[in-house]
């Protein structure tokens, strides 16, 4: 019995080898919304990073430090898939967040400032909480009032 114990501690854990360095051993299943063709792929977005700090009141604002790449986009065009998170319950959406992951939790949302896009749409949206959303708009750059929110699509329209 002794010898089968030391046998099981001396086995190299998935979990040791990632302690070590390693990598997963498995893929991440968790991954963003595919770029569509000619779209904008969420790892640009995600390039932002954030600076936060605490305000008077002891609560954690941020700030977005945009890349090159990214400011190279503010006011143009871009398209972009992701998934809906509705802002209210109608059928057809004008204000709603574009998520680049799937929502986890709809009591909690889990989401960076740099995994999401405030969508203001020119034409309403069906209502698609299941699968991913294609937006095209016009990007702006926000996010330097501490908002927490580092973009915006507005005059939106499906793609």
């Amino acid at each position: 019995m002794r010898l089968i114990l030391l046998a099981a501690l001396l086995i190299p854990t998935a979990s040791s080898a990632m302690q070590k360095g390693g990598k997963a051993p498995v893929s991440d299943v968790w991954k963003p919304a595919a770029t569509p063709r000619g779209g904008t792929p969420w790892s640009v977005l995600q390039a932002t990073r954030e600076v936060t700090r605490k305000n008077a009141d002891g609560y954690i604002v941020s700030k977005p430090v945009f890349t090159p790449q990214v400011r190279a986009l503010a006011g143009k065009r871009i398209t972009v898939s992701g998934y809906m998170m509705p802002l209210d319950n109608l059928g057809k959406q004008k204000h709603f967040v574009l998520l680049a992951y799937p929502p986890g939790c709809p009591f909690h949302f889990h989401a960076l400032p740099n995994q999401f896009i405030e969508v203001v749409a020119a034409t309403p949206f069906p209502l698609k909480e299941d699968r991913p959303t294609i937006v095209s708009g016009v990007l702006q750059l926000v996010g330097q009032n501490e908002s927490g929110i580092f973009y915006k699509l507005v005059a939106a329209t499906p793609a």
